[in-house]
Formats: structure tokens, C-alpha cells, sequence
């Protein structure tokens, strides 16, 4: 019997069921693995915004993740929503007991309706505790931007780089361009730039989308460049053909 490739994600549950865990359940086995999961936080939300969070305890989290690793070999960590800094300390602690596991890392800090999720104490903490653990982490330019204070990306991904992460794919969603441009580097140089259509509407969950689907690539035994190139196209196809089930933001078919 052959073993699948797994990936341990740690995320919020979104009861809409467009971002979060079931976002990432579903692009992973899109890929052909199979997803752990282990709730960060409950979200009260729709496909608008975010109304508030409910952070999980630490403790559970910790000793969630202890009995998968315990009883399962795992080939990836994807990391989403993480609500508080305490969380993020908790999560340091366990990914430093698997150093050989690879991370990849989506620093969600604020939703698409613009509830903010991280603090001046959260983003010290992923920066101080969580990014030297990153194998790659998948910031669009917002995100970027507040994590390392700089709008030129090669900066950016030096200052990543600086702080331990190994690769930083930075995505052009929220730019105010076109097309979408995805540019990958490993520290400061750049390795690939894809560019994509732009589409017409705005997704619910497309940063859970893309990074899920590159650690399950990751957890497949792609490359880092190869990963992410067939993240990117995998997540451009579930937005392309996406569906309402309200008047908010689109659903990918993932």
C-alpha cells in the first residue's frame, strides 16, 4: 500500500467554508495528499468579512499537533491564520521539534473586508519566533509591506531572507495593475516571475488556495521553483472558475 503525502495545517475555521481549514483541505487533496488539521482560531464571518475571532487555546494546539506527529509521518506544515501572539509562540515551539519538516508559511493579517487580525505584538512574534522557522513564506505586497516596511521586493525578500525564511513568493493581488505578478526568490535573488490574467472578481480564500496547494506540491517532493509555479497555475484555474453562494466575494472551485 502506497502512502500518501500529508500535510499538517494549522488555521482558523472560516464557517463560510471559502477560506481557513476547509480552503486548504480542499486544495490539498486536490493535489493528491492528505491534510491534517489543527484549529488556530474560530472566525465569525461570511463571504464579506470577518465580524471576530475566538483564538483556541495553546495548550490544545500543541497537543494536537503532538498526537499527529506522534502517530504520522509528515512531509509538509502549512500555516495560516494565527489570530494572537501566544499562538504564534506556541507554534515556534512545536515546528522547532521538527526541524526537518518543511514550512510554508501564509501570513494572514487582515481579512478581504478589512477586519485586522494582527497586532504590533503578533507581527513581532512572527517575526522574532516564526519567520526563522519559514521554509517559504507566501505574503501578497500588503502583507509584505507591513512584515518588512518596504515596497521594493528584492529588499523584501533580503529582509525575509535576514530573518531566517528560506524562499519568499510574493504575490501581486493587491496590486493596482493588469495582470497579477508572482515573484519568487531565494533571499534577495530572483528566481522565477509569473504573470497572470487578471480576474474579474474578488475570492474568498485565494491566499489559502495557493498556499496549500505549493506545501502539498512541496510535500510531494517538487522543488521549491516547480511548487510553486504549479501552485500558482492550480490556484489561477479555482479562481477562473469560481461560484457565488451569496453576493460576496466568489468561492474557488478548488
Amino acid at each position: 500500500m502506497s502512502k500518501r503525502p500529508t500535510v499538517l495545517c494549522f488555521s482558523g475555521h472560516d464557517p463560510s467554508g471559502g477560506a481557513g481549514i476547509q480552503a486548504d483541505i480542499e486544495a490539498i487533496k486536490a493535489q493528491g495528499c492528505h491534510a491534517l488539521s489543527v484549529i488556530t482560531c474560530l472566525t465569525r464571518q461570511d463571504t464579506h468579512n470577518i465580524f471576530n475571532i475566538s483564538p483556541c487555546s495553546t495548550e490544545t494546539i500543541k497537543q494536537h499537533a503532538q498526537t499527529l506527529f506522534e502517530d504520522i509521518e509528515i512531509d509538509a506544515i502549512k500555516i495560516g491564520l494565527i489570530g494572537e501572539a501566544k499562538i504564534a509562540l506556541a507554534l515556534s515551539e512545536v515546528l522547532s521539534e521538527h526541524p526537518d519538516v518543511p514550512v510554508i508559511f501564509d501570513p494572514v493579517l487582515a481579512a478581504g473586508g478589512g477586519y485586522e487580525f494582527a497586532s504590533e505584538q503578533l507581527l513581532d512574534t512572527i517575526k522574532s519566533k516564526l519567520l526563522p522557522l519559514t521554509t517559504v513564506i507566501t505574503p501578497n505586497t500588503q502583507e509584505t509591506m507591513r512584515l518588512t516596511e518596504t515596497s521594493v521586493w528584492n529588499n523584501a525578500a533580503h529582509i525575509f531572507s535576514a530573518r531566517g525564511v528560506k524562499y519568499t513568493l510574493i504575490t501581486g493581488t493587491h496590486e493596482n495593475a493588469t495582470a497579477v505578478t508572482n515573484r519568487l526568490f531565494n533571499h534577495n535573488k530572483l528566481l522565477t516571475e509569473h504573470v497572470w490574467g487578471r480576474l474579474p472578481k474578488t475570492y474568498h480564500g485565494s491566499g489559502c488556495t495557493l498556499a496549500s496547494s505549493l506545501a502539498a506540491n512541496i510535500a510531494k517532493g517538487l522543488s521549491i521553483e516547480d511548487a510553486a509555479y504549479k501552485a500558482q497555475d492550480y490556484t489561477w484555474q479555482s479562481l477562473k472558475n469560481s461560484f457565488q453562494i451569496s453576493s460576496g466575494q466568489a468561492i474557488p472551485l478548488r
